[in-house]
Formats: structure tokens, sequence, C-alpha cells
């Protein structure tokens, strides 16, 4: 892979896409992110469920994941409104703030474990019968959380992982600490939403390393 490319790529822009930019596609992430993280940081997870912010935080993950290609062909997402993800969010208000602190270079047992252990949440509560996709599940947790890189097909094949599972954020941790210099060397801040100037929030390794396989497997 050539990361320096990659990155170019996704700041830049490559043909119809037009790069990294407040109004364009790639800032969903950003303003996603700096609206869970917000709640998180301010130690008050459970208020992403409440009465006030219910339907703000369905509409924050609804349409990312809307930017990001989930509600489109075969998805079961396609035929639901945006209602549909309250459970999400009260069950990602009830998580493991730890799960904010968990990034690609403390891939440890434990927050591999919890890593999962989200998944499998998510999983349940979008509903078994619906067979939500590792893709589908990974972008959620990226675009909450930030700590794991969306498994889509474009990932898959750049680094060469399947399932989400203790054998592929291994080898994403691997990937990491043979770059680690260059992915350490790098650094993007958030755009705000209101001033589309940059925020205190940086990319974490697990959201750079999703940019660079996203753009490689292209």
């Amino acid at each position: 892979m050539d990361i320096k490319k990659s990155f170019n790529q996704f700041l830049d822009g490559n043909g119809k896409n037009k790069g990294r930019k407040p109004d364009e596609r790639y800032a969903s992430f950003d303003f996603c992110y700096n609206y869970f993280y917000s709640f998180y940081k301010n130690k008050n997870l459970s208020e992403l469920a409440n009465k006030e912010n219910l339907q703000t935080s369905c509409l924050q993950i609804g349409f990312y994941l809307a930017s990001w290609g989930m509600m489109r062909g075969s998805s079961f997402l396609l035929e639901k409104s945006v209602r549909n993800f309250s459970n999400l969010i009260i069950a990602i208000s009830k998580m493991n703030p730890k799960l904010w602190e968990i990034d690609v270079p403390n891939y440890n047992d434990e927050n591999i474990s919890l890593l999962l252990d989200c998944k499998q949440q998510i999983i349940d509560v979008l509903g078994k019968e619906n067979k939500p996709s590792d893709t589908l599940v990974t972008k959620i947790m990226l675009g909450v959380f930030a700590n794991i890189p969306a498994f889509d097909q474009y990932f898959r094949k750049s680094l060469k992982v399947h399932s989400v599972n203790k054998y592929s954020l291994l080898k994403i941790k691997e990937f990491y600490l043979e770059n680690k210099e260059y992915f350490d060397s790098f650094k993007i801040h958030t755009f705000d939403f209101f001033t589309s100037k940059e925020t205190d929030n940086i990319y974490t390794k697990a959201k750079l390393i999703d940019m660079c396989g996203f753009m490689d497997g292209q």
C-alpha cells in the first residue's frame, strides 16, 4: 500500500470525489464523531438518549450511515425510518465509556474483547433477523467511537482482512506498527459543523488506517 498516495487522494480528491472539505461527503464522519464524542468528553453519555437529544442522536448516526452508503441496495435500513435507530442510541448511551479510549495502538486482549462485545451488542440491538453485516456494524463503531476501521469491501481488499475477530484486529495493529512513524506523524483535526474550522478532536489511528485502506482498495 502506498500510504502517502492514499492520504493525498483522501484529502485532495480523486475523480468525482472532491476530497476532505466541510461540505463534502468525508466530513460526515467528522460531524458524527464530534457529536458522540462530546457526550463522552462531558461525561453525560446517558443524555444521548434523553427526550431532548434522542431525535438528534438518531439523525446524526442516520445521515452518517446514509452518506457512507449504508442505505442502498439490499440493506434492511433502506426500509426503515430514522426512528429505527432509537434502540441503537439507547444502547450506545449505556455502553462502556472506555470504548472511546480504545485505538489501534492499544489493541490488547482486554480492549479487543471490549470491541468484540460492542460489535455483538450492536448486532443484537439492530436485530439478528436483519443480519447486520460487519460492514454496517463497524461503520457504526467508527462513526461513534472511532476505535475500529470500517470493514467495507475496499478495506477488506486492501488489508486482506475479512470477518471482525481477534485475528483481524491484531493484523490491523501489526500494519500500524509496521508504519508507526508515518501514522504517528500525521494528524488530521475534525471539522466543526458550525464554523467549518478545525476542532481539537484528532482522527484516531483507526480512522487514519480506515482512510488508507478505503482509498487503496479502490
